[in-house]
C-alpha cells in the first residue's frame, strides 16, 4: 500500500491532503496517511459493490 501511496500523493485527490500533513508532521507520516485514505476509499467501494451484488430477498407472505 505504501507504493500506491507514493504515486497517489502526486495526484489531485490526495496531493492537498499530503501537503498539509507533510507540512505539519513530515513526509513519511503524510505518506502513511495517504495510504490509509486509499485503503478507506477501497473498502467503501468494495462494500458498495458487494451490497449491489447480493441477491434480494424474495417477497413471501407466510
Amino acid at each position: 500500500m505504501n507504493q500506491a501511496a507514493q504515486t497517489a500523493k502526486r495526484t489531485p485527490p490526495y496531493a492537498g491532503c499530503f501537503e498539509q500533513i507533510a507540512h505539519r508532521r513530515g513526509w513519511k507520516i503524510a505518506t502513511v496517511a495517504v495510504a490509509r485514505k486509499l485503503l478507506t476509499h477501497a473498502y467503501h467501494v468494495l462494500r458498495e459493490v458487494d451490497a449491489a451484488q447480493q441477491p434480494k430477498e424474495p417477497c413471501t407472505t407466510a
